[in-house]
């Protein structure tokens, strides 16, 4: 388990920012392309926007 959720979103937002600008998210809310995808509570997959805080899946 990661020390923080912070350290863990923070290697899905380098892997993220490594890919090619056609494939990235944008934040529903703020229009952010600091996407990180994560797993959910119920093993789904969802989104979390790392400059607002808003999530979705």
């Amino acid at each position: 388990m990661p020390a923080s959720i912070l350290e863990e979103v923070g290697h899905l937002l380098e892997a993220a920012v490594t890919r090619d600008t056609a494939t990235r998210l944008s934040c529903p809310s703020c229009g952010s392309a600091h996407v990180a995808q994560v797993l959910g509570d119920n093993g789904g997959i969802s989104f979390v926007c790392t400059a607002c805080g808003h999530s979705w899946s």
